[in-house]
């Protein structure tokens, strides 16, 4: 006698993964189940036959639950077995630990070649999973490496770059103020020579503080106690020379505390926006979100032509330190319900509320 299914919620319609079921959304395959009761099968979220109706369907957390409860794996979509989009992550992750631990990065050719496809295809499925090319993604892990070479104690400027990958050092002071948002002896001293003013505030949503370097407002963070606010600024640069009490710079604080409390006026001063290539990919199309809409992770990833990378999306957003100017509370679930902020998901909420009104 086969076993009742279980839901996880009163009826398929008010439970989230139902949404991912109607678009077909191939992100959250390998994430649930959903089976159908009228027909015995269980499929994966971008299943293409025919949708149930929601009172005859089921989710389950993986294919061994739906197959407890009676269920027999879908013909169409084979739930039980590794689709396209896994067997392209799987290949793409693959390429990605090639990159990784190769001396010098690997051509396009070389790597498409190791996964069997042709160059063109392979550089398409690359960009589509990471949201990067393989020269940018190659780019983006040599970045990560100069930072971790140029933390270690001990560690000099040359032989950070040659073991980041650079091959000449004129190559690597070429990209360094990118990667680095100052010249690397300062960025290896902790901050020494950068000049960063910042002052400390009070608005509608708790504390803020506000950071400026040379180049622009380079943080605007969040919180109930101001100097935790303080000592994660000292934390990300402990050698930096840090001024506050400017009575110029805290005219634009005070530009700055009435953008958080009217959005819609705009900021009009400029960012020092630092991240990887991708991060600043996203944090311009977090950018072009008007105000008072939202889009979702998935949106978002569209958005800039990677779609299946909505996780790297959501960790881009995650990263952000530009709270309000680069709107990363403008992103929802798929469903529109809120998800996790780096402020509090209730002032993600208040930034919502006050943008639509």
């Amino acid at each position: 006698m086969k076993a009742a299914p279980t839901t996880t919620a009163p009826a398929a319609h008010s439970d989230p993964r139902w949404q991912a079921v109607l678009n077909r959304d191939a992100g959250q395959d390998g994430r649930f189940v959903y089976s159908v009761k009228t027909t015995g099968v269980y499929c994966r979220p971008s299943c293409p036959s025919r949708l149930a109706k929601p009172q005859n369907v089921a989710f389950h957390d993986s294919c061994a639950a739906a197959e407890r409860a009676g269920f027999r794996p879908c013909k169409r979509c084979k739930p039980d077995q590794q689709g396209t989009a896994q067997r392209q992550a799987q290949l793409v992750a693959d390429a990605c630990r090639a990159i990784e631990t190769a001396e010098e990065a690997p051509g396009l050719e070389e790597l498409a070649g190791q996964a069997g496809l042709s160059p063109y295809h392979f550089h398409r499925v690359f960009k589509a999973v990471t949201g990067l090319t393989p020269k940018a993604y190659a780019t983006a892990h040599r970045a990560r490496r100069v930072r971790d070479e140029l933390a270690r104690p001990g560690a000099t400027v040359t032989t950070a770059l040659y073991d980041a990958g650079f091959n000449a050092s004129s190559r690597f002071y070429e990209a360094a103020e990118s990667l680095l948002g100052m010249r690397p002896g300062d960025y290896r001293a902790g901050g020494t020579n950068a000049d960063i003013r910042f002052a400390v505030a009070q608005c509608s949503l708790g504390a803020i503080l506000v950071a400026r370097s040379d180049r622009g407002i380079c943080a605007i963070t969040l919180g109930d106690d101001p100097e935790a606010l303080v000592r994660d600024l000292q934390d990300r640069f402990p050698k930096a020379c840090l001024t506050g009490d400017d009575a110029e710079f805290d005219a634009q604080v005070a530009q700055v505390v009435g953008f958080v409390e009217a959005p819609r006026l705009g900021l009009g001063l400029p960012l020092d926006v630092r991240g990887t290539a991708f991060q600043q990919r996203v944090w311009q199309a977090l950018r072009a979100i008007p105000a008072g809409e939202t889009a979702s992770y998935a949106q978002v990833a569209a958005s800039i032509g990677a779609p299946r990378a909505v996780r790297a999306v959501a960790q881009a957003c995650a990263n952000n330190s530009i709270a309000v100017a680069i709107p990363c509370h403008r992103v929802v679930r798929t469903d529109g319900a809120l998800s996790g902020y780096r402020w509090g998901v209730e002032r993600k909420r208040s930034l919502l509320a006050r943008e639509r009104a």
